[in-house]
């Protein structure tokens, strides 16, 4: 009896030790599982670290309107010369038929001295204009002022001395010791005349002139100029008819020198 209870209790043993043995083998298996599915984890969370360093690197490129602004033109002198309140107009003399070499002359000296602050503008009042030439028409810029030019400067020493001595420039108009400036309205009024819209004719005939008629119907006749109305490119002509001076109004083509 002793040995069969022994043998049953044996058993038992085994049977309750069994199911734990298993259970264990159980645990570690879905432990084993458990890790394999971390380890996607983290598989599967590689790419998305790839992405956020995609986007952080996209968002750190540097942006466009900063070399936009390193790339700006400097400003230009027409735009100091509206804006400064310092400068002022100023009447230059100079030799008469030399105006634009003389301009050329004192622009070059503005940028070698590096008084592009200073100097800001130079004129030369000029209208356009049609001559008759040889019964041609032409567009000719003619001097308002010969022997002028207007120059928009801030006067100080620098730049009073730098026009001053420029090849060709015979003084400033004013007094001895200082310049005299114009004022702003006779600026306007010569401005405007300069950019009037209709030209007006230029002709090297003059009054009293002698003329031989090159058109119309009374081609070929000579007569001498009565009026010249360079406005509207006209002239009169009196011309010999029946023995008597009659007027005739031409046009500036229909006539020739003799």
């Amino acid at each position: 009896m002793d040995d069969n209870n022994q043998q049953i209790s044996k058993s038992n043993d085994q049977n309750i030790s069994e199911p734990a043995n298993q259970k264990t083998e159980s645990v570690e298996k879905k432990s084993a599982s458990d890790s394999k599915k971390t380890e996607n984890i983290v598989v599967v969370n590689k790419p998305e670290e790839k992405t956020t360093e995609v986007q952080t690197t996209s968002e750190m490129e540097p942006a466009e309107p900063a070399e936009t602004t390193n790339s700006q033109k400097p400003t230009d002198i027409s735009d100091q010369k509206l804006t400064n309140p310092n400068a002022r107009w100023y009447v230059v003399h100079t030799y008469s038929g030399h105006e634009q070499k003389v301009s050329n002359t004192l622009k070059q000296r503005i940028e070698s001295l590096k008084l592009q602050d200073k100097i800001l503008d130079i004129i030369i009042p000029t209208q356009e204009k049609i001559e008759i030439k040889e019964g041609k028409k032409a567009t000719v810029k003619e001097k308002i002022f010969p022997g002028y030019l207007l120059v928009n400067m801030i006067m100080d020493d620098n730049s009073w001395l730098a026009v001053r001595t420029t090849p060709g420039i015979t003084g400033f108009i004013g007094t001895s010791t200082k310049p005299t400036p114009l004022p702003e309205e006779e600026v306007k009024t010569i401005k405007r005349y300069m950019t009037m819209a209709a030209p007006k004719f230029k002709t090297t005939f003059t009054q009293g002139e002698a003329v031989k008629i090159t058109d119309g119907p009374f081609n070929e006749f000579l007569g001498t100029i009565s009026e010249i109305d360079e406005e509207k490119g006209k002239l009169k002509v009196m011309v010999s008819v029946f023995g008597r001076e009659t007027p005739v109004e031409l046009d500036l083509l229909q006539i020739a020198k003799i």
